[in-house]
């Protein structure tokens, strides 16, 4: 599966970061929406580290008032997504290697346990679940679908084994480590290694391997870390 060639990554404010956020609807709270529009603007990297981001722009792009804009920019502060500076700017913030590293650990933990749960004691539905999220990422036609799979796949592993709310954490934890697997992901050949990582981890849940379920987890974890140098080279600045 060949994905279409990524936009350039290189992207002035005014170019396309602010572009991608659409307005909201009325089903959330205005906070929660703009803390999603604009994290998802982030991880995407349709804002790139370093952008300037200005609450009042936000907001007419949102079309909300800047009160839930400054509290989706306080949560995004807080998981590291956002640097404020005292009377300067209020910028994305730059990778750090460091919080990713943190990330990778903390979802490796909890996926072990969860793909072992799971390949010990498949529960029913399991199957169908997974096939269904697997025929999504072989159907996605952009690096935002590829992604959203991915993710789902993940979380249907979470749901089944009855801790879904450990792959929230896990999720608002890693906002450093989905933007280098972000910026990893063009890389050619890598959206078709993680579909088949998927494929062969189902298989080995499905037919109750824990082990194999377990080592090819590790394997899929770590091989954005393999290629982080190359990726620290390509794009210096993210850094």
């Amino acid at each position: 599966m060949r994905l279409p060639p990524a936009p350039p990554l290189d992207i002035r404010p005014d170019a396309g970061g602010l572009a991608t956020l659409a307005p909201m609807g009325r089903r959330r709270s205005a906070a929660e929406s703009a803390y999603e529009s604009l994290r998802a603007a982030v991880i995407s990297l349709a804002l790139p580290p370093g952008t300037a981001i200005s609450r009042a722009a936000v907001a007419a792009r949102l079309g909300v008032s800047q009160t839930p804009v400054r509290e989706a920019l306080i949560r995004l502060q807080e998981e590291g997504l956002i640097a404020v500076v005292p009377q300067s700017a209020t910028r994305v913030a730059r990778i750090d290697t460091a919080s990713a590293r943190e990330a990778s650990f903390l979802r490796q933990a909890v996926e072990l346990a969860v793909v072992r749960r799971l390949a010990e004691a498949p529960p029913p539905g399991l199957e169908e679940a997974l096939r269904a999220e697997l025929a999504r990422m072989r159907a996605s036609g952009d690096e935002d679908g590829f992604t959203a799979a991915d993710e789902a796949f993940h979380g249907v592993l979470c749901a089944a084994a009855g801790v879904p709310g450990l792959h929230e954490l896990v999720r608002s934890r890693s906002g450093h480590l989905d933007r280098l697997r972000r910026l990893h992901l063009p890389s050619p050949g890598k959206a078709e290694a993680v579909l088949r990582q998927h494929e062969e981890l189902a298989a080995a849940i499905l037919r109750r391997d824990p082990a194999e379920a377990e080592r090819l987890l590790r394997d899929h974890l770590s091989n954005t870390f393999a290629e982080l140098a190359r990726i620290r080279e390509r794009f210096p600045d993210y850094f």
